[in-house]
């Protein structure tokens, strides 16, 4: 009885998940996601909003709706694999993301959003993964509480980081440059010396033909990090295409 979940609602399910030999690869007493988001597979994305609290569940994916292609190794799910998933909607209550949480609920929910972003990522669904990655921050960057002490400010940031610099790797896999150097910069707003936003930002500026900036981005990263091979060979790179001879 009761409404059924409505977009943005927060859910939490018992979930049993098995394959057709009936084995058993799931098992969550109490799954908490928000339909739409992307933390699941997309057979409960779809199949939770019809349910209503109390409802038990019983639905049939086909791969494509379950692990994909590629199955996976945490739950173990072999390639192409089908599962009958049982359900049972225990709650529904608004999102949380417009509501103010403590600062370590907003640190969870951001780890949580941005490891799901990592698991798209490396199933080669970018679309997917990126939506994860704005999720997480949003989740970051929610109301909070009470202020965070030090040590979960310097997490906050960090995570925050992290998670720009994934959206980069995401935009550039889905062929948006310019989309990919806003994200660098994001990150690089936040932690000027982050290693990585520098030598992502300096290939970028590379390929848009702005050598002279990403010469100053790339030497920045080598004073951070010197063995780096990858950032010699930019900036090699760079100063052969600037040379004089290159140009006759």
């Amino acid at each position: 009885g009761g409404p059924r979940p409505l977009p943005g609602q927060e859910v939490s399910v018992k979930v049993l998940g098995a394959l057709e030999d009936g084995g058993l690869v799931e098992r969550d007493p109490r799954l908490i996601f928000v339909p739409g988001y992307g933390d699941v597979v997309q057979a409960l994305e779809l199949g939770v909003p019809t349910m209503q609290p109390g409802e038990v569940s019983f639905f049939l994916a086909a791969f494509p709706y379950a692990y994909g292609r590629p199955g996976s190794r945490e739950p173990d799910v072999p390639p192409e694999a089908p599962l009958l998933f049982e359900v049972t909607l225990l709650e529904v209550r608004d999102g949380p993301d417009p509501q103010p949480l403590p600062p370590a609920v907003r640190l969870r929910l951001g780890s949580q959003r941005r490891e799901r972003g990592n698991f798209h990522f490396a199933r080669g669904d970018f679309a997917a993964a990126l939506r994860s990655y704005r999720l997480s921050l949003r989740a970051l960057d929610g109301p909070i509480t009470a202020p965070p002490g030090p040590e979960e400010e310097e997490e906050l940031r960090e995570q925050r980081v992290k998670c720009l610099n994934n959206c980069a790797a995401a935009e550039l896999k889905l062929g948006r440059a310019e989309e990919a150097l806003a994200a660098c910069e994001a990150a690089l707003r936040i932690s000027p010396d982050n290693g990585r936003a520098l030598l992502r930002r300096g290939q970028l500026l590379a390929e848009q033909g702005r050598d002279a900036e990403a010469a100053l981005v790339l030497r920045r990263a080598l004073e951070l990090d010197p063995a780096s091979k990858v950032i010699h060979t930019e900036l090699s790179r760079l100063a052969k295409r600037q040379s004089p001879a290159s140009n006759t």
